[in-house]
């Protein structure tokens, strides 16, 4: 039982255990090469397809950080590959109705697998065309910059407003530490970001199981804590790109979403301070304004997030207090890193930092430390208090 903690991330593909929470898990993920150096081994991965049609997915970003070597390597051991670059030129790509549509009017018939070559966004898009068409893909990641590698939840804009699609697992992952550790420091700071977020979703996770009975698996709990521990005793070395420090932060990223993919909900990565980053990136959307790294703005609601649980202290349980974290401890981790910490660090104005607060909660149908404010008829003093604090 619980085999999963004893084996390494790479051994994690097709894991298929019976759990002491009760239930059976299994990854639907059939491999996973993380270390350094490991992109030429890419063809080895996709052996099942020699012969078939490879349709390559990036931007102009990410075709110069590691496509142009992807596409050269699948050519190379004699692969059949159409290569679709989406120029979003300065500006970081948008899933939206242009781009998605783009890479579906480029998706050729008989097409066997779909490469991915990117982080968040381009690793979105190809799991929703994935689940649409039925066709497998791999996500060569480029930058460690958030926890999606491994989940089958798609976040894509519709009419301006951000979507959680219902997406499916990669075949395969594959992350070569050679190129994550020379992403654009922003976007390493957007994947601890995204990492110590999961300090305040545990405690939602938990606060939702004590107050709601909401199910809870201790072993992907125990999963998360172990890769956060590796992250958090790191920071500064994160921030000097030490290689095992970003290798820690990369198998921290994909733990996480393969505690997502053995129970099929994002509860071990994502609570209340998701909320109040989707809140502000659908705001900025709405107004056609730069929206932000996801995983920053993450990273700038945990300690918010951490505060609000102190502040609700009196109506939290004793074992959710335990697991959540102090506003200090994270703004020193923030802090440590270099990232940034605070809302208006990003362009998040006072009003609509006082509205996230009061609405956050609505934005996703899950169980959080703002619900219960809300229920406590506390919101709107919490809200006040923390818009004079950081305003």
């Amino acid at each position: 039982m619980n085999e999963i903690l004893n084996i390494t991330m790479n051994e994690m593909a097709n894991a298929s255990f019976d759990c002491s929470c009760g239930k059976h898990h299994t990854l639907d993920i059939k491999q996973i090469k993380m270390g350094k150096g490991v992109l030429p081994e890419l063809p080895d991965m996709l052996k099942k397809f020699q012969g078939k049609k490879v349709y390559m997915l990036s931007d102009n970003h990410t075709f110069q950080a590691a496509g142009e070597r992807t596409l050269k390597i699948m050519q190379d051991a004699g692969f059949d590959v159409k290569s679709v670059m989406i120029d979003s030129g300065d500006d970081i790509l948008i899933p939206d109705e242009k781009a998605v549509g783009r890479m579906f009017m480029e998706l050729e018939p008989e097409t066997a697998v779909i490469v991915s070559v990117g982080s968040g966004t381009l690793n979105d898009m190809a799991k929703y065309m994935s689940a649409r068409t039925k066709i497998p893909y791999i996500i060569v990641c480029t930058a460690p910059s958030m926890d999606g590698y491994a989940a089958d939840g798609a976040p894509l804009i519709l009419q301006g407003k951000k979507i959680s699609f219902v997406a499916t697992l990669p075949y395969g992952i594959l992350g070569d530490t050679d190129i994550m550790k020379e992403a654009p420091m922003h976007m390493i700071h957007a994947g601890f970001g995204d990492v110590i977020g999961k300090l305040t979703a545990l405690a939602d996770w938990q606060l939702a199981k004590e107050l709601k009975g909401e199910y809870m698996c201790d072993t992907c709990v125990t999963l998360v804590q172990r890769a956060l521990e590796k992250v958090t005793s790191h920071a500064k070395e994160i921030a000097q790109r030490d290689e095992e420090a970003i290798l820690y932060l990369i198998e921290a990223l994909t733990l996480t979403g393969v505690a997502m993919g053995l129970i099929g909900v994002s509860r071990p990565a994502s609570g209340a301070e998701h909320m109040l980053s989707h809140f502000w990136e659908m705001d900025f959307i709405a107004r056609n304004k730069f929206p932000e790294l996801h995983g920053i703005k993450v990273g700038i609601a945990t300690p918010i997030i951490a505060e609000i649980f102190d502040m609700m202290k009196d109506e939290i349980p004793e074992s959710a207090m335990k697991l959540a974290p102090s506003k200090e401890y994270v703004q020193k981790l923030l802090a440590d890193v270099g990232a940034p910490a605070c809302p208006g660090d990003v362009g998040v104005e006072k009003e609509l930092f006082y509205n996230s607060i009061l609405g956050g909660y609505k934005v996703r149908n899950r169980y959080s430390v703002l619900q219960l404010a809300v229920e406590k008829g506390k919101i709107e003093e919490i809200a006040k208090e923390l818009t004079k604090e950081l305003y």
